[in-house]
């Protein structure tokens, strides 16, 4: 299984354009689902100060420039004609894994690359935060190819090239991160496999949501809900490797992954967010673009 380069990433920008014959539809899309929506509108920016008049919003008082006048005057706001949209990428190491055509980490990447350039061509900002178990990177939003470019770079370079320990804190730091820098109307991405994802990991998910739309793409693989087949395997890292029996383990493996499937559809309900499954044996571009094709029909 090859990894991800520079190179294939940029060539999704073809299959980005061939996604729907209007990028900016395909990319609204992107925020409407099954779910009630959270999404909040988008953000708004500070135009100018100007004296009060009869039938403006109170709350847009400034305050200070009434004090320091004498007499009311309101804040003037325009609406942001480009949405700034949000990636939250996990590539820990145990994301290195996949028993089909790619990876869990490849799937993560090609994910975040095709769908930054779905916004991207819609008229979107596109930037992400992304951590892989060691390192965190934010790479901020920016118009059109050059925000991009940015972000294909980080998600070479950050994702994983050996199998390793799981660090469950991935994901969790990676929307932490955005708390600080997530203005309201944006569209918040998440891209992992969520195994960290514990029963308590609210609060950075829904500061978030409460002035922005998330939507959830969780990457997973064949082998984990299916369980291992009958037979003995070798499983582990290198340096612990384990025999396991496929017929002994196969009620708890099952089990483990209820629980995940459970939390990951719950949290989604939390939020109000579209939840998008991306499997290792198909190809993302074909399980996205089906999906946006029936987010289109819906919208």
């Amino acid at each position: 299984m090859t990894l991800p380069d520079l190179d294939e990433l940029l060539g999704l920008r073809g299959l980005a354009q061939g996604l729907a014959a209007g990028m900016r539809r395909t990319a609204r899309a992107l925020s409407s689902g099954a779910h009630n929506s959270v999404h909040r509108g988008r953000g708004l920016e500070f135009q100018e100060v100007r004296p009060y008049v009869a039938g403006d919003d109170p709350r847009t008082i400034d305050w200070r420039v009434t004090a320091r006048r004498g007499r009311p005057h309101t804040k003037l706001y325009r609406e942001e004609r480009e949405r700034p949209v949000w990636l939250a990428v996990d590539l820990n190491p145990a994301l290195y894994f996949g028993t089909r055509r790619q990876l869990k980490s490849a799937a993560i990447v090609r994910g975040a690359a095709l769908l930054a350039w779905v916004c991207a061509l819609g008229g979107d900002r596109v930037g992400a935060a992304i951590h892989n178990g060691s390192e965190l990177r934010v790479v901020p939003p920016r118009p059109r190819d050059a925000g991009v470019l940015a972000l294909l770079a980080a998600l070479v370079d950050l994702q994983p090239r050996a199998p390793g320990r799981p660090r469950p804190e991935s994901l969790e730091a990676a929307v932490g991160a955005l708390i600080p820098l997530v203005r309201p109307g944006s569209l918040l991405l998440a891209l992992s496999d969520f195994a960290g994802l514990g029963a308590t990991h609210d609060a950075s998910w829904a500061a978030l949501g409460s002035h922005s739309a998330w939507r959830l793409l969780w990457i997973c693989d064949p082998l984990e809900e299916q369980g291992l087949p009958n037979g003995r395997f070798r499983v582990g890292l290198p340096e612990s490797v384990r025999i396991l029996d496929g017929t002994g383990v196969r009620a708890r493996w099952l089990e483990a992954w209820a629980i995940r499937k459970r939390r990951v559809e719950a949290l989604a309900a939390r939020l109000g967010a579209p939840l998008t499954r991306l499997d290792t044996s198909a190809a993302v571009e074909d399980a996205l673009g089906r999906d946006l094709g029936r987010r289109r029909a819906l919208a």
